[in-house]
């Protein structure tokens, strides 16, 4: 292997060979040694020749653009590594630095560009690896890093993993993200094999190949385990693995404790590590031994580094700092243009940016950030810099950041879009993620600082808007903003992720229908950004009904319809009620924090209790047929018990404190785990204990009057365990048990055959055959069930005298009408305590005049660079 003058590849990078014929990857085509890996690499190194050049690489993770890593690094090539996936990032760095080779895949094939044969650039000699920082492709701030860097970060790595030679890693993340190019280096140094792959962990094909393999390591980002709790991680034979890891975002503490207990219990370790790009990529890691007890820690120092706080005394927090690190894979500086390469190492020590605390225990906690750094959408935003950038363009203006937004506020006679796209410019974020206000002022503090919680403030909803045609991510986020009333929606969301239900999943998967054509089964746990698709130019005719409105419309029809009575079809009710845990399970049981679950469940109660608790007050005092219990939904408990008010209300009572029973249980830690554990076990078991009142076997009933959801309950357990049944096995389980314990409940044989069939229907026949004009019309009343529920009680008496057909159509219509007034009552209300929020810092705005002045002035042209 050529090592050039006054340069030298990291170490593991020229032991290749040494490791012989040990598998160093596996791919779905074949195995590659070391020795033949080595080969590969030699004779691209020597095609890269003798003379120093800069090096861009368009990463993937492939064999030949593995290769094309190794070689540049073995012959002492600076490389500027670059995702293979992103043609503009990759166009703007081509532009920015002017390399001197480019290797990048060319229908295909990989192709080596030479564009001159020595270099323009003066190149430091410790200078190997150019990095975007954090994650912001394309931005032309670049990490400088050292092959001392590389080993450095590799050989610490390895030791508090202990990464054997026996080992073989998954690569989960792309090579060109600081992290999963840790995974590589580290398992090279030690001569373990990589199982090269690009497929996704939800693909059945990725999981063939790691068991094939025998993987033993599975590295991940904070969306990687919604993606593994999606595909039932936590159930997978998995009889090689030795360590999860986990880096790239904060990781919510319960959902670490909940994985480091899985890892005690199947015999892996699951490790917790904190980095940056700056650091080559890992700076912390907690020991697994301690990720139950301490999950919102980032832990100790890797090998070889240290920590310091850096004192903050306008934090609020006391005993905080700065985080500060050192150590030997701390990288260069910054590069920002060209001739920054010639730079040698200009930094000592890394300030991450972020605040921290050492607890008594010495493990480090990340508590918050340094104001001049937002972390949008994972990636670290230079404030400070987003500022500067604006000043030099004639803008004077303070910005902030929230999770998804970037927050520019600003002063002077400039037109708000222009403000946005110069911002979004210098951050290198899509411009949509980017919200300009002009002021009059900038707000600041008594002192005189900035006042950047005014500035955050500033983050309100946008404007309605009209869906634009198209499904694109940004058209799907403004959708599901609309439909959700959420003023944030970004392309990684999932409608469960946003808060929606079970009462707002009808309309939502209606709409989405009507845009993308048949949706995959969990479409409501699915991102935006993978749901969107291109539009076809004629869209298909043929529609589907999912099961589960189907049955929702179809029993609130019966219901309202043998109540009349039109006809006499009973069951509904308790249909419903099996919906209803099915729809539990859904919504509810997401992979989301037992708090935020908890919070979730409450809401689809209040949702419930509110609107049912004002109908029956305002019914009540009109006709003063209710009583103080029936408004209180608490007739079933308190009584009175002779009367027909009872009979009325007795589904929407037994739903509430059924609702409100599973809520109680997910609230429970240890339940909550156990949850989690067996999904499918722990509502089978409720079943089977909500058969004991079913059959009455204590004798509850022959001692007085016992409320309905203590009798029904069972029926909820069994649509929670249909929602959670995955094998054949599992459906044909719930579906006896329901077609063994439904039919004698009632000794109504035609009521009992209702509600069994409509629940095997609900179990095996996910959707139905159906047309757009069935799917709005079924989405309407299913949306509404609710409300036509409450309300047909008060349409009966004035209708049903005169047609009984006519007041089955009035109580749907006049359902169907409040249930619209009740979501447009809740967005104003929403909107207005959004807006009242802000007021304080809207008293900044511009006048009325200077507003008017500023929106009629057209923005000024881009400045565009032609790509070099």
């Amino acid at each position: 292997m050529r090592v050039l003058p006054d340069t030298g590849p990291a170490p593991f990078v020229r032991a290749l060979a040494g490791h012989g014929d040990r598998p160093a990857v596996i791919t779905a085509d074949g195995r590659l040694s070391y020795a033949e890996l080595a080969e590969r690499v030699d004779a691209l190194a020597a095609r890269l020749g003798p003379v120093r050049r800069l090096v861009l690489l368009a990463g993937a993770n492939r064999v030949d653009e593995l290769v094309a890593y190794l070689a540049a690094l073995a012959g002492g090539h600076p490389l500027l590594l670059v995702p293979g996936d992103h043609d503009a990032a990759a166009t703007e760095l081509t532009r920015a630095y002017d390399p001197d080779v480019v290797i990048r895949r060319v229908d295909g094939e990989v192709v080596l560009d030479e564009r001159r044969p020595g270099s323009r650039h003066q190149l430091h000699p410790e200078l190997a690896l150019l990095l975007s920082t954090s994650g912001s492709t394309g931005s032309p701030k670049l990490v400088r890093l050292s092959s001392a860097n590389l080993q450095a970060n590799a050989e610490a790595i390895a030791e508090y993993l202990d990464i054997r030679d026996t080992d073989r890693a998954a690569t989960t993340l792309p090579l060109h993200y600081c992290y999963g190019l840790s995974v590589v280096n580290s398992h090279l140094l030690r001569g373990a094999a990589l199982i090269l792959t690009g497929l996704s962990v939800t693909d059945r094909c990725f999981w063939e190949l790691f068991r094939a393999g025998q993987g033993t390591s599975l590295a991940g980002v904070p969306y990687t385990f919604d993606l593994l709790d999606r595909v039932d991680f936590d159930r997978m034979h998995l009889p090689h693995l030795r360590h999860l890891t986990q880096a790239g975002g904060r990781l919510d503490p319960e959902r670490v404790a909940r994985y480091a207990a899985l890892g005690r219990r199947r015999g892996w370790r699951f490790f917790v590590m904190y980095g940056q790009t700056e650091a080559t990529a890992r700076m912390a890691y907690l020991p697994p031994e301690l990720a139950e007890h301490r999950p919102e820690a980032i832990g100790v120092p890797i090998p070889g580094g240290s920590f310091r706080l850096r004192p903050l005394p306008d934090h609020p927090e006391p005993d905080t700092g700065e985080l500060v690190y050192a150590g030997p894979n701390v990288m260069l500086g910054y590069a920002e243009r060209p001739s920054d390469l010639a730079l040698g190492r200009t930094l000592a020590e890394l300030h991450t940016g972020d605040v921290a605390r050492r607890g008594p225990d010495g493990l480090y906690e990340i508590v918050g950030r340094v104001a001049d750094f937002a972390k949008i959408f994972g990636l670290r935003i230079d404030l400070h810099r987003v500022e500067e950038h604006l000043r030099q363009a004639g803008v004077e203006a303070y910005c902030a950041g929230t999770d998804r937004e970037l927050v520019v506020a600003a002063t002077g006679a400039h037109h708000p879009d222009r403000v946005r796209r110069l911002a979004a410019a210098a951050a290198g974020l899509p411009a949509r993620v980017v919200r300009a206000q002009l002021l009059a002022e900038l707000p600041r503090l008594a002192n005189g600082k900035p006042d950047l919680a005014a500035v955050r403030a500033l983050a309100a909803p946008p404007a309605a808007a009209t869906v634009p045609t198209g499904t694109g991510p940004e058209q799907l986020c403004r959708l599901y903003a609309e439909l959700l009333d959420q003023p944030e929606v970004s392309p990684g969301q999932s409608f469960v992720d946003l808060g929606g239900d079970s009462l707002s999943y009808v309309a939502a998967s209606i709409r989405l229908q009507e845009l993308l054509g048949d949706l995959p089964a969990d479409w409501h746990t699915v991102p935006i950004r993978d749901l969107a698709r291109p539009v076809p130019d004629r869209p298909a005719e043929r529609r589907v009904l999912e099961t589960g409105v189907a049955l929702r419309t179809l029993a609130i029809v019966v219901i309202v319809g043998s109540h009349i009575p039109l006809f006499t079809v009973k069951g509904g009710a308790h249909l419903l009620l099996a919906v209803a845990g099915f729809n539990f399970a859904r919504f509810q049981l997401t992979a989301a924090p037992r708090q935020e679950r908890v919070r979730a469940a409450l809401r689809t109660v209040g949702r419930i209790v509110l609107p049912s608790v004002a109908w029956i007050a305002a019914a009540g005092a009109v006709t003063g047929d209710y009583t103080l219990t029936n408004v209180l939904l608490l007739n079933s408990v308190l009584g009175p018990h002779d009367g027909a008010t009872e009979w009325q209300f007795w589904f929407i009572e037994a739903l509430v404190y059924i609702l409100l029973a599973a809520t109680a249980l997910l609230a429970v830690p240890a339940l909550d785990r156990l949850e989690r554990r067996v999904p499918f076990g722990l509502p089978l078991a409720l079943a089977a204990l909500g058969l004991i009142t079913r059959y009455d076997l204590p004798g509850l009933t022959s001692h007085g009057h016992v409320p309905s959801a203590i009798l029904v309950f069972w029926l909820f357990a069994l649509g929670w365990a249909a929602a959670r049944a995955r094998t054949t096995g599992q459906r044909v389980v719930v579906t006896a048990t329901a077609l063994l314990t439904v039919p004698g409940f009632f000794g109504q044989p035609l009521r009992e055959a209702f509600i069994a069939a409509g629940f095997a229907l609900l179990i095996w026949v996910p959707r139905l055959p159906s047309s757009r004009s069935v799917n709005r019309v079924a989405g309407l009343l299913a949306s509404s069930s609710l409300y036509i529920y409450l309300i047909h009680w008060q349409v009966m008496p004035l209708v049903g005298p005169w047609s009984r057909g006519a007041a089955l159509v009035v109580s749907l219509a006049v359902g169907v009408g409040c249930a619209a007034l009740a979501r447009l009552a809740a967005r104003r209300l929403r909107t207005s305590h959004r807006a009242q929020r802000a007021r304080s810092v809207r008293s900044h705005a511009l006048p009325p005049r200077a507003a008017a002045r500023s929106r009629a002035r057209p923005p000024s042209a881009a400045r565009r660079t032609p790509v070099g």
